[in-house]
């Protein structure tokens, strides 16, 4: 049976050096020593996934509507981007089914505009994302931040998606997809996969350039894909997880958490504001939000508990 395990985020500083002995100026004629630099404790960070373990959908996919409202995409490629969300909402998404996905949205997006690509991401950030923001996850949010550590998402999206996600959410570090562009539009090649081995990578990097120590640092996830960033700290966590990350988090003794609450952001923070938006296009994406919501819970009500 899935049980919940609260995360243990208490600090995780070392202790405080012993102070010197005090002596009078007249016990030693020797030249005073260097001043002692001021103790202090190793940085630390919590490294989030975003889809599932974030937010309760995939990123990737999730502004199909609006690319195809922006003429980017035709309808077609609307139906087969809603299809791949609920493979990916019911099932989970395995090693093969992120290369197809990969492989898809790069193709895809060749020849887009990348200024019009942010821009449609800016306009319609809040009407998509803010609603399916885990509750759960934007608590832990807070508390790391309020334990002093940094919170980095690491997301195989591409960056001009997760980044504003990040921004909304006030990470102080993204990890995510670069898709190589040349004058303005996408080539449809990948400069940057944010996926498996690559992620753990990405983590040991930037741990060297912002000195975090990994033993101490904390990281969330769905998926088995993730397994190298989950191990590349000292503290992972499996967040609503696929049946092969299930099965090492109990193998490792690894908490496991359920997220199941999704809030709207602003309900959580009163003086967050949304922008004005579009009455049409917030009918056509919540009745979509709803009706995978629903399949999604129907799902999980009849997933056999382990």
């Amino acid at each position: 049976m899935d049980t919940t395990e609260n995360a243990d985020i208490a600090d995780q500083g070392g202790n405080t050096p012993p102070r010197p002995a005090n002596r009078s100026s007249s016990e030693s004629t020797e030249p005073a020593a260097s001043p002692r630099r001021p103790y202090r404790a190793p940085r630390t960070a919590a490294f989030f996934d975003l889809d599932k373990t974030i937010i309760a959908k995939s990123s990737a996919l999730a502004f199909s509507r609006p690319f195809y409202q922006g003429g980017l995409i035709n309808r077609r490629a609307v139906l087969k981007s809603a299809y791949a969300q609920f493979v990916f909402l019911l099932g989970g998404a395995d090693h093969d089914q992120m290369e197809k996905l990969r492989a898809y949205l790069s193709a895809m997006t060749k020849g887009w505009n990348v200024q019009q690509v942010r821009e449609i991401v800016a306009e319609t950030l809040h009407d998509l994302i803010d609603p399916i923001i885990y509750d759960e996850a934007a608590s832990l949010i807070e508390e790391h931040h309020a334990a002093g550590r940094d919170v980095v998402i690491v997301s195989s999206s591409g960056a001009e998606v997760v980044e504003p996600i990040g921004a909304l959410l006030g990470a102080d570090h993204v990890v995510a997809t670069r898709l190589k562009i040349e004058d303005g539009r996408y080539t449809g090649e990948i400069e940057y996969y944010a996926y498996a081995e690559n992620k753990a990578v990405s983590i040991r990097e930037l741990a060297e350039s912002e000195g975090y120590d990994l033993p101490n640092c904390y990281a969330y996830s769905d998926s088995s894909t993730d397994l190298p960033m989950l191990e590349a700290v000292g503290h992972p966590f499996a967040v609503n997880p696929d049946r092969a990350l299930r099965k090492e988090a109990v193998a490792r003794e690894w908490p496991v958490l359920v997220f199941s609450r999704p809030v709207e952001l602003h309900r959580r923070l009163p003086e967050f504001h949304t922008p004005s938006r579009s009455v049409v296009a917030t009918v056509a994406v919540g009745t979509a939000l709803l009706t995978a919501g629903l399949l999604w819970y129907a799902a999980r009500r009849r997933r056999p508990e382990c």
